[in-house]
């Protein structure tokens, strides 16, 4: 009799002990809502309709590996922010490789010679 009732106790431990291991691999697995590594503070306008506000908002929200680089704002060199952005990539070298060529292409597009370099300024 005792058998029985020890291997009824012992499963239902083990379900549980599966449920809640389940629900916490499912959580540690997104990304979303982590600003990631910061290597430095992005310089973001307070316009939520600004294209590097929208792309650092975005970046935050992706549940995959992603990052954001950015030309580091300084009041005396420059008065711009260029930015590019990289979502859900396969790794998290492959995003910040993405991101550098998109904020690079932007500096390109708008044939930007001065003011500072795009760097990577958040990663995850």
């Amino acid at each position: 009799m005792k058998r029985k009732y020890l291997r009824n106790a012992s499963a239902s431990i083990l379900s549980a002990l599966l449920i809640f291991a389940a629900s916490g691999t499912s959580t540690a697995g997104s990304l979303a809502g982590n600003e990631g590594d910061k290597r430095f503070p992005p310089a973001l306008s307070g316009d939520p309709m600004s294209p590097c506000t929208k792309a650092y908002k975005a970046y935050v929200a992706a549940s995959g590996h992603s990052a954001y680089a950015t030309t580091p704002y300084s009041r005396v060199v420059s008065l711009y922010i260029l930015c590019g952005a990289r979502l859900n990539a396969p790794s998290q070298k492959v995003a910040e490789d993405l991101a550098m060529k998109s904020c690079l292409a932007t500096r390109t597009h708008y044939k930007v010679t001065n003011g500072g370099a795009c760097e990577i300024a958040a990663s995850k």
